[in-house]
């Protein structure tokens, strides 16, 4: 019966639907022709979804959404437009730096991929750049959000194993400022070799007001961070004192978020975060079921029948992960391979937090990769541009994207070295 499990998930997915429902519906045609009850579908669906650090989730999304109603976006790309525009390439390498900026707001590449897209690509049109490079820029830089703290799929990575959500945090920010500063690397190069713009350099006075101008969003990510790091608050109240604060800036601070606006952001906050705890309800379904036929233990046992070595186990993992990502969400992959996986990897002798950053890393990678590349698809729709012309446009990033990935997999002090300092 589990054969009639993921061909039905499998055939939902080619016909386009919603992952969340190709779990949730693929899983009740399962239950239909076994002995299991009906009943553990909401009931399974409540278990995942009754997390007390789920409740961080909304937060930091209305938070994000209340920072980017503020005029955040336009803020931190003039800011790092104001301190790289006079290098060559510089609005690219302007697009990674507010990636990386904008994703410690956000938490989640797609946000980052729609918001900053919707200003870099046109501005970089504008500028000479071409279109497929700026849409492949903005896509493979939006993946920096789920790995710089605040990050969703980290605190699904924590409420899944009862990982320390403050530790995982930390452990994504040498890894996110390594992919950072690779991805300007590959920018600037290919800036260089294709005769990008650049501008002229801005005055000390206009940089200082253009820093000072997003120094309240960049605040933002260090209260959170520091916040429970330090032991202040929790996560799920780090996200209540992220929204508050976040009220304060855009009313009283930036002044362009307004009273009238609140009721509209509440409600497409609702929205997401609704639709992601769906997601994780039937994840949660599902990888119930293939827990009761042992599914974990199979694949756990596969692994470990062929090798033992702690190099290769991560790298048949990393390659397993690849060719999830290409065709699964991120929250989805991680919910249900996550718990499987990690036990193969404490096994071999890997630290948890490193191999959560691994799962991240990996999986993140998948959003920039067809055929279900979401950022891809988000940067295509704001740039008019091709999926094809984009991905190839995007083989640069995605190469360092895998060395970054290396690098996590197979030097564990670049995940632990920082929350080692911090909580041992």
């Amino acid at each position: 019966m589990i054969i009639l499990l993921f061909i039905v998930f499998v055939l939902l997915l080619v016909l386009g639907f919603p992952i969340a429902f190709a779990l949730g519906l693929s899983s009740f045609f399962y239950l239909l022709f076994t002995d299991l009850p009906l009943i553990v579908i909401p009931q399974k669906m409540y278990a995942g979804i009754d997390v007390f650090v789920l409740l961080a989730i909304p937060g930091f999304i209305l938070a994000g959404n209340l920072m980017n109603a503020s005029g955040i976006t336009g803020r931190i790309i003039h800011f790092c437009n104001a301190f790289l525009g006079h290098i060559r390439g510089g609005l690219g390498l302007a697009n990674v730096g507010a990636s990386m900026l904008f994703g410690g707001i956000s938490g989640t590449a797609i946000a980052d991929t729609a918001s900053i897209g919707a200003v870099m690509i046109p501005a970089m049109e504008k500028e000479g750049y071409d279109k497929e490079f700026s849409c492949a820029v903005t896509a493979t830089s939006s993946t920096l959000g789920p790995i710089i703290p605040p990050s969703l799929p980290m605190i699904i990575a924590a409420t899944l194993t009862g990982l320390s959500v403050g530790k995982l945090f930390v452990a994504g920010i040498v890894p996110g400022l390594l992919l950072g500063l690779g991805l300007m690397g590959v920018t600037y190069m290919i800036s260089v070799k294709r005769n990008y713009p650049k501008k002229e350099r801005v005055s000390a006075i206009k940089m200082f007001k253009s820093f000072y101008q997003a120094f309240w969003a960049i605040m933002m990510t260090l209260l959170i961070l520091f916040g429970i790091i330090g032991g202040i608050f929790t996560p799920t109240e780090a996200s209540i004192v992220a929204v508050v604060y976040a009220i304060l800036i855009g009313l009283f601070v930036y002044k362009e978020l307004k009273l009238a606006m609140l009721p509209k952001i509440i409600l497409e906050s609702a929205k997401t975060t609704a639709s992601l705890m769906v997601l994780v309800g039937f994840a949660n379904l599902f990888a119930w079921i293939m827990t009761v036929d042992e599914i974990p233990q199979m694949i756990a046992a596969g692994l470990l029948n062929i090798t033992e070595n702690k190099l290769l186990i991560l790298l048949m993992i990393n390659i397993l992960l690849l060719f999830v990502g290409a065709f699964m969400e991120t929250i989805a992959a991680l919910l249900i391979l996550f718990p499987v996986l990690l036990g193969v990897a404490v096994h071999v002798g890997v630290d948890p937090i490193q191999f959560a950053m691994i799962m991240v890393v990996n999986l993140v990678i998948g959003l920039t990769t067809p055929p279900v590349g979401i950022c891809l698809f988000v940067a295509s729709s704001i740039g008019n541009v091709s999926l094809e012309k984009i991905s190839k446009a995007g083989l640069p990033f995605l190469l360092v994207s895998l060395l970054v990935l290396f690098l996590v997999t197979y030097i564990p002090e670049i995940s632990l070295y920082l929350p080692g300092l911090f909580y041992d």
